[in-house]
């Protein structure tokens, strides 16, 4: 053999460069297989997450009372009473002085018929007041029934709202709990696969380096 060759020997593996070879196919095959399926979890879970983190933004937060109305507020006064008050005192004066005949000369007979004309007018004036202060009372009480009503669906749309919040919340919690699982696999697969990748490339080298030198 000329002086200064070499006859180089055939490849081979020591036991520790085999190890390292074995554990870097395993690494890789590790990320390789269940890519197809953590990668649909992958875009599922981004999906949902920005269903729901849209679904966060549209919650309704407008004022529940904006368009609640003033019960009181149509309430008016009712002339009717009055009416009837003056009507009826001058139907009574009208009778007191047809039951006198027209003959009201005498201060007796003007006396009785002031008196009877008073009597009549205290009458008709209570009789109105009674009328106009159960009126008033029956608008009182529907115009609390209506603020009542308002009231209660107005507590009630706050419930709705409040409950449809923590449901959102949590829906967005765990989509985004899911996201962030997916999106680790698919970072640990990764991972594994180039790990597994210098593991053989370290492994090759030093089978390199045991048969040169």
């Amino acid at each position: 053999m000329a002086q200064g060759t070499y006859k180089r020997s055939p490849l081979k593996m020591p036991g520790a460069a085999m190890a390292q070879g074995l554990a870097g196919l395993t690494s890789i095959a590790g990320g390789i297989i269940g890519g197809g399926k953590r990668r649909s979890e992958q875009r599922d879970a981004r999906a949902e997450n920005q269903r729901n983190k849209a679904r966060f933004s549209n919650l309704d937060t407008s004022n529940v009372a904006a368009g609640m109305d003033n019960a009181y507020e149509d309430l008016s006064v009712n002339t009717q009473a009055a009416d009837m008050a003056l009507e009826g005192s001058q139907q009574n004066q009208a009778n007191v002085m047809s039951s006198m005949g027209g003959a009201a000369g005498g201060s007796g007979i003007a006396a009785m018929a002031q008196a009877l004309a008073g009597t009549g007018n205290q009458q008709a004036q209570q009789a109105s007041a009674s009328i106009a202060q159960q009126e008033s009372n029956n608008q009182l009480r529907a115009a609390g029934g209506r603020m009542s009503v308002q009231n209660a669906e107005m507590a009630g749309e706050q419930e709705s709202r409040a409950a449809e919040k923590d449901k959102t919340e949590t829906l967005f919690g765990m989509s985004q709990q899911r996201l962030g699982a997916a999106n680790a696999a698919r970072d640990a697969a990764t991972e594994s696969i180039m790990s597994g990748v210098g593991q053989l490339a370290g492994a090759q080298g030093d089978v390199i380096d045991t048969n040169y030198s």
